[in-house]
């Protein structure tokens, strides 16, 4: 959720005491006028933070957990297995249904080394509602819909497009009973490091994972991928179909 600008202001003067409003912008790639925009309304973006954050080295994590809204990141527990997994992307859960089927992809060589190709970082193309999927257990959706007044058509068009809010993202995790770390990088908003999570965290997680369930998982995310598809070309055909007739 947006962060008061007067609790940013005095946490941006104990991290940067000496730094003018121009060295930050300066050295974060923020654009003084947004900046200054914010700060205006009284509310600064979590983004904001964060390239702040990054750019004075300093962990966005502990950045975020100094405010009142985001207290709980002061000791955050580990995701779930299955928020670990819904953070892999589609092409690697294939690339490991093809690795444990054929020994001459996957496996280790002479050398110790894994013939399988690293998993790729999060987030992924649809890691919002993978995310979202794992964690819900029939009522998630209705418990956040009710707890911040977001419709639920609206919730799940969000879902359908990647996108959250952080603010979302966390309403999200509190409802579902879990840590904020998985949402805040299902979003994007910090990197797997910056949570926290441990090197390799998703490849034990996935490795942990039985054959069946990982072909029926990369079976679901090709039946979804497969409807996305369809109806982007759908949206081609009929756009197409628009300017061959104002032609």
């Amino acid at each position: 959720m947006p962060l008061p600008a007067k609790a940013f202001q005095l946490w941006l003067h104990s991290v940067a005491p000496t730094a003018s409003t121009a060295d930050i912008c300066r050295i974060s790639g923020i654009k003084r006028t947004t900046l200054a925009q914010q700060l205006v309304r009284g509310k600064v973006a979590e983004t904001t933070l964060v390239s702040i954050s990054r750019a004075l080295h300093l962990s966005p994590l502990a950045a975020l957990a100094s405010f009142d809204s985001f207290a709980d990141l002061s000791s955050p527990p580990l995701p779930t297995p299955a928020e670990l997994v819904s953070q892999i992307a589609t092409m690697d859960l294939l690339r490991a249904v093809i690795s444990r089927s054929s020994p001459a992809y996957g496996g280790y060589g002479d050398d110790g080394s894994s013939r399988t190709p690293a998993l790729s970082a999060a987030p992924h193309a649809t890691s919002v509602r993978n995310w979202v999927d794992s964690i819900d257990d029939g009522e998630l959706r209705h418990r956040v819909s009710a707890a911040t007044g977001i419709a639920p058509q609206n919730y799940s068009a969000q879902l359908t497009a990647n996108r959250m809010s952080p603010e979302l993202a966390v309403a999200t995790a509190r409802a579902a009973g879990i840590g904020f770390t998985g949402g805040l990088v299902a979003t994007g908003l910090i990197t797997e490091d910056e949570a926290g999570w441990p090197p390799g965290a998703k490849q034990a997680a996935l490795d942990a994972v039985s054959d069946g369930e990982l072909t029926a998982l990369a079976g679901e995310r090709l039946l979804s991928l497969g409807k996305t598809l369809r109806r982007q070309e759908q949206e081609q055909a009929q756009t197409q179909k628009i300017w061959e007739n104002l032609g």
